[in-house]
Parts: structure tokens; C-alpha cells; sequence
């Protein structure tokens, strides 16, 4: 009979509910913990021997700190995808441990879906990459506001310009004034708020570079390569890798598909096969550059100047599977928009099949790496 106990736990910021599930049966509560180093090795020491310990919580705001605890403590641990928890369709009543008891019992008889969790370079990199993320939304909101206060104001460029190019700053430092010092004030900050924006946004990628210089080589080789792609440059490979971590974990590319939340969703009964909307249930970063890169494809084939230049040094079998899918993604999105899709739906579609050129591309660069410490 096996002897492994599956312990459950439900984790918040300052506490943590704990329920464990015993081999013969019993699901028993083991109360509520302050989420600390101390407390949680204490309850570890409690349910000794570690070695048939499963422990698995719920992936949320905290994190992947428990994990790294109980990990070094010696307990084997899974971070659950919440949305698929089993629950049941009475079930009325939510409290923690509650909860705590339903992990405990879900992950014993194997109804729970782990999650990939990085290590903590890998984390720290993703965390970069999504704080540049958050600077250009920032940035975004900064350069709205500001040009709805000058059009409020009947400020305009007097010859025609791009707006947010370095011209267009320059004019409304030097020519752009009012004679009202609220509305003076108003305009500078607005103005400031937009140049400290573009500030950070550039020391950010500064710091992005270091961090791609520093990471492993298997890591910088796969976001090179991944480069060789029309509409994957230097900031979106980094994202993808950042975001999907080890390509080799996916056994397909529908596997990586279905990650990224772009698969339709589907009503299927008896005979009658329905497709809707994409699902959405996956990594929304991956999902936003990936479907903006798929943009670039409504372009014929070409290698041009940037492209040619991101492709120098790399496998000629990676080259040939960028090329494959410029011919390929194109001739999709030519024939999907000739008949009649909406272009944002025929740019899902690209950017779903787009996934699975990334997938090659990456496990073939990772198992290069791999064969080579073999």
C-alpha cells in the first residue's frame, strides 16, 4: 500500500491553510499557518518523514516563493493551474480550508494540472521583460493624454509632422506655450510625464541586453534563432522565451498552441461540431507579440535589409524554416482575407500557425544544445 501523503495549501499573503490527504482515506485539516520560512518548516517537520510528501498550492500573487521553500526543505511541490481545480457545481460554501482539503484531496487521485515553474534567473527575466511591458502601456497612456490636452487647446503643428518623433518634441518644447499658469502647468507635466516615460523605456532595454548577455547559452542561442523569424525581433524573441521558458516541454507545437490561448474554443455534441472564439485560457503576454508579429506577414516574401542582417550566423536549416514560414503565413493570410475574414481573425490564425514555426525553430536549437553536453 502506498504510504505518500498529499498535502494541500491554500496560500495568501500572510497566511497559509493547510490540509493533508492520507493514504488510507482520511483528509484531515491541519489548520492555518502565517506564511513565514519558520512556520512553514515547522509544519514540515510535523509530517515527517519528507521523502512521502507531495505538497502542490495554487499559482497566484505570491508567486513561486513556497515552491522554492518547500523544494529546498526536501518536499516534492506542484504549483496547480487555478481555472482547472475541479469544483463542483452546488458547492456554495468557500473558505480556505475548505480549499485547503479540496487540493489535498484533488491531488491524491491525480485530477490537478501543474505548471511550469522557472527557476530564478528565468523569473527575474521574465519579470524584466514584463516591466518593459508596463512602461509601454505607460508610455502609451502619457502620449494620449497629453495630445487630447493639446487638442482640447487648438495646439497643433503648423507644418505637418509624425507626432512623438524627436521633430515633433522639439516644437512642443520651443513653440508650445500658455499664458494661463495652471494650464502652463498642466502642459509641462504632461510633457515631462511622456519624456521620462521614453527615459525608462530606453534603460529598461539596456538592462534587457545585459540580461540576455548574461544568460545561459542555450537561452541566448534559442533567442537568436528565433530572430530569423520576419516580425521577431530582439524584444519579442526575448518575450517568447521568457514566457514559454523550455520549448522541448511542449511534445507539439498544438501543445504550445493551446499554452498561448489561441486555439478556438469548441461546443461539440453528438454530430454537430461547433468552434467559437479563441479560449484565451493561456499566456496573455505570449498571446499579445505573437499576434502582433503575425502582422508582418500580410507582406509578400522578402529578406530585407534588418531581417538579412538578424539572420547572419544562423543554422541554414533554421534560415530555410523562417523562409517556409514567410511563404506559408502569407499565402494564408492572402486567402483568408480574400475570403472575407476580418483581419484581426485571419492575424489569430497566422499567429496560431506562426507558434508552431517558433516551436521548430526552438527545439531544434535546444536539442542542439542538449546533444552537445550529452
Amino acid at each position: 500500500m502506498s504510504k505518500v501523503r498529499f498535502l494541500g495549501l491554500d496560500v495568501h499573503a500572510d497566511t497559509i491553510a493547510a490540509a493533508v490527504a492520507e493514504p488510507n482515506g482520511e483528509v484531515r485539516q491541519l489548520g492555518i499557518i502565517p506564511n513565514r520560512l519558520e512556520s512553514i518548516r515547522k509544519l514540515v517537520n510535523k509530517l515527517q518523514p519528507v521523502g512521502s510528501l507531495r505538497a502542490c498550492y495554487e499559482a497566484g500573487p505570491t508567486g513561486y516563493v513556497l515552491y522554492w521553500q518547500l523544494t529546498a526543505l526536501g518536499v516534492k511541490c506542484e504549483v496547480i493551474a487555478p481555472s482547472l481545480v475541479p469544483t463542483k457545481a452546488g458547492d456554495r460554501v468557500k473558505t480556505d480550508r475548505r480549499d485547503a482539503v479540496k487540493l489535498a484531496r484533488s491531488h491524491r487521485s491525480g485530477d490537478l494540472t501543474a505548471v511550469w515553474v522557472p527557476d530564478a534567473e528565468h523569473e527575474a527575466l521574465r519579470d524584466l521583460v514584463r516591466a518593459r511591458e508596463d512602461a509601454k502601456q505607460d508610455q502609451l497612456r502619457a502620449r494620449q493624454r497629453l495630445g487630447k490636452f493639446l487638442l482640447r487647446h487648438g495646439k497643433r503643428p503648423e507644418s505637418t509632422m509624425k507626432v512623438w518623433t524627436g521633430k515633433y518634441m522639439e516644437w512642443l518644447k520651443s513653440k508650445v506655450h500658455f499664458e494661463i499658469a495652471a494650464l502652463e502647468a498642466t502642459f509641462l507635466d504632461y510633457v515631462h510625464e511622456v519624456t521620462h516615460q521614453a527615459e525608462r523605456i530606453e534603460d529598461l532595454e539596456k538592462a534587457i541586453d545585459a540580461a540576455i548577455a548574461a544568460a545561459p547559452a542555450q537561452i541566448r542561442a534559442v533567442i537568436e534563432a528565433l530572430q530569423a523569424l520576419r516580425g521577431v525581433a530582439k524584444i519579442t524573441a526575448v518575450t517568447i522565451v521568457a514566457e514559454v521558458g523550455s520549448f522541448s516541454r511542449f511534445e507539439n507545437p498544438r501543445s504550445l498552441m493551446g499554452y498561448s490561448g489561441m486555439v478556438s474554443s469548441e461546443f461539440t455534441t453528438g454530430n454537430q461540431v461547433r468552434r467559437g472564439k479563441i479560449t484565451k485560457t493561456g499566456n496573455a503576454h505570449l498571446r499579445r507579440v505573437v499576434g502582433e508579429a503575425a502582422w508582418a506577414y500580410q507582406r509578400r516574401p522578402w529578406v530585407g535589409g534588418f531581417l538579412r542582417k538578424r539572420q547572419q550566423g544562423l543554422d541554414q536549416e533554421v534560415k530555410d524554416i523562417a523562409w517556409k514560414a514567410q511563404t506559408r503565413l502569407h499565402s494564408r493570410y492572402t486567402k483568408l482575407t480574400g475570403r472575407g475574414k476580418n483581419k484581426n481573425q485571419t492575424v489569430v490564425a497566422v499567429g496560431r500557425e506562426l507558434l508552431g514555426f517558433i516551436w521548430a525553430i526552438a527545439t531544434r536549437t535546444e536539442a542542439k544544445f542538449q546533444k552537445q553536453a550529452a
